[in-house]
């Protein structure tokens, strides 16, 4: 006979059931609580690690191009070569996944030439992607290939990778160094146009996800998504390969054989539109290893003591290699600036071509004397004669004609203030004696060029706007840029600051540098063309008083061309000669007539 369960043991076993299914479900959602929320984002990380690999496609910088579109500046194909650690690691066999990262270690530090522990301790990193090294050229990159194929049994195209990029190369070297500058590693622009326009230069970075495996190698016939990179535009500039090969060929010249200490600069612009057609400094270096010093410097570095004291100079040294002489650098123009002050002059009805000045060789203002390099002075002359004489006590008398009110406004007319606003990085602020802070004394150095400082780049752009009519133009380099396809998206145009002298004026100053290179500065002389020119010699006051060494010397000269309808000027300086000359008309007018005999046939 069979007997049925009571209500009560059947109430019973409901119970019990229904307790063992509750402890069951509560087991479960706390284990995919845990795995869902406390430990998610782990989880999550994991197996994304093993499924989807995400890599940025590096963006082509855009080109840098000549005024010909001859290439000063372009990006070639590289590679980053990196490694996937976290696959060797699952490898099942520790003894296989040793070997891996042995031979990885070893082919890796010889191909790319780097320290085999620093390669075997980047297989030991807790990651899938580690760089081992960056822009290595097509040569490199391929024996790197030949290396994973001739260890195929190890399966080496799992863990090592290479990733296409660019890398900047710059064809011409030394050419224009200066003024092109140079890019970081992460081709970010640090230096001269590179870095000025480093935004219009860097293009978008594409991006490619694509599916891996655990080991991180690529799954094939798996998901992919690409987005194309787009190139940065690219800059077509003012320069002249050939006016700036010329420049920089005898200004390299003239600072061996003068001995210059403290490097020189040159600067051709033209004087209608600003445009500069080139700028030279030397000593300068090779944008496609800036951080190499040449082997003069390099002897230097070596010859210090201590580490310390070897690193600090290689600094010092590698940031004047950098250095553009004509934007970063101010001097005391010296007799150069006379152009401006016998400019004011005129356009104030001061003086003209019959005034006459009389020099004794020496003139006393508040005390302070003042010496003319002819020291039984040139007697009674006109202003012709005393511009070509390059006369300190003339040029102080007509400064004390003109009074500090004025001299201080057309100083600033002539943007002798302000930056120019070249578009170059680092352009130095000039330092001169403010109108509340100019006496007797400060005027009368003044007036000849001393006791104030300008760069390189406004005292041009001055002595242009003397001759070119009166106009003070806008110095520029970059002249178009390109977008990816190599279009016109942008032209500069020429840019007008002011009127700073009468076209009138500007005709007489055109004369009165005719005049000084037929008599006072004829090594400045062009074969076959009418030129203008004053040349200078300053002394460097704040130097001097440093230092005690009274023998430190800048020579320069300026140059227009052709003078009877101005469109060159040349303008040379040579920082501290130690040679038997130091005078700007022997050692810096003979450069700008080589330039100018060289460029103005070329230039038509």
């Amino acid at each position: 006979m069979t007997v049925k369960p009571g209500k009560t043991m059947v109430t019973r076993i409901i119970v019990v059931m229904v307790a063992l299914i509750l402890s069951l479900s509560l087991v479960s959602s706390a284990s995919l609580f845990n795995i869902m929320v406390i430990k998610g984002e782990k989880y999550q990380n994991y197996a994304s690690e093993q499924q989807l690999y995400d890599s940025l496609v590096t963006a082509p910088r855009g080109d840098i191009y000549d005024r010909n579109m001859q290439i000063l500046a372009t990006s070639s194909p590289a590679w980053t070569v990196y490694i996937t650690p976290n696959g060797i690691k699952r490898l099942k066999s520790a003894d296989k996944a040793e070997e891996v990262k042995k031979t990885i270690a070893s082919g890796l530090s010889e191909i790319l030439e780097l320290d085999y522990d620093t390669v075997y301790g980047y297989t030991e990193k807790n990651s899938y992607y580690v760089i081992v090294k960056k822009k290595v050229e097509k040569a490199v990159a391929d024996k790197i290939r030949q290396f994973i194929l001739d260890n195929k049994s190890l399966e080496l195209v799992k863990y090592i990778g290479l990733d296409e990029t660019t890398k900047r190369y710059y064809p011409n070297e030394h050419l224009a160094s200066v003024v092109l500058g140079f890019v970081g590693s992460d081709d970010q622009g640090l230096a001269g146009i590179e870095s000025y326009y480093d935004n219009d230069l860097t293009g978008i970075a594409g991006r490619v996800v694509a599916a891996k495996n655990a080991a991180g190698a690529d799954m094939r016939f798996s998901y992919e998504k690409v987005e194309e990179a787009v190139k940065g535009k690219s800059l077509v500039l003012t320069l002249d390969s050939y006016v700036q090969y010329t420049a920089e060929k005898y200004l390299e010249a003239a600072i061996a054989e003068n001995k210059i200490a403290e490097r020189g600069a040159a600067v051709v612009m033209n004087v209608n539109t600003g445009a500069i057609l080139a700028m030279a400094v030397k000593g300068d270096f090779d944008p496609n290893e800036p951080f190499t010093l040449s082997a003069e410097d390099q002897a230097k570095v070596d010859a210090a003591e201590g580490d310390e004291e070897k690193s600090k100079l290689k600094s010092e040294l590698m940031n004047r290699q950098w250095r553009n002489k004509a934007v970063s650098d101010t001097m005391e123009p010296g007799s150069v600036f006379k152009v401006v002050t016998a400019s004011i002059a005129i356009e104030e009805n001061l003086i003209n071509n019959n005034s006459t000045f009389f020099c004794n060789g020496h003139a006393t203002v508040a005390g302070q004397s003042y010496h003319c390099h002819k020291v039984g002075g040139h007697g009674s002359q006109n202003l012709m004669q005393a511009i070509s004489n390059s006369c300190n006590p003339a040029f102080i008398t007509i400064g004390q004609l003109v009074g500090v009110s004025t001299f201080s406004k057309y100083f600033k007319a002539f943007g002798l203030t302000e930056k120019t606003g070249i578009d170059l990085p680092g352009e130095a602020t000039s330092t001169y004696h403010k109108e509340d802070k100019m006496g007797p004394v400060e005027l009368a150095s003044s007036s000849f060029g001393q006791t104030f400082n300008v760069t390189p780049m406004q005292l041009i752009s001055a002595v242009s706007a003397a001759v070119n009519g009166g106009y003070l133009v806008q110095p520029h380099l970059v002249e178009k840029k390109l977008d990816s396809d190599g279009k016109v998206v942008e032209t500069s145009s020429t840019s007008y600051k002011r009127q700073v002298v009468s076209a009138s004026t500007s005709a007489t100053m055109r004369t009165l540098m005719q005049y000084v290179s037929e008599n006072g500065a004829k090594n400045a002389l062009v074969a076959g063309y009418n030129i203008g020119a004053k040349t200078g010699t300053s002394q460097k006051v704040s130097k001097i008083l440093a230092t005690g060494d009274k023998a430190l010397y800048i020579g320069s000269c300026a140059t227009v061309a052709p003078i009877e309808n101005p469109e060159i000027a040349v303008y040379v300086m040579l920082d501290e000669p130690k040679g038997d000359k130091y005078y700007g008309g022997l050692i810096s007018a003979p450069v700008n007539s080589q330039i100018m005999s060289d460029i103005l046939p070329y230039l038509g």
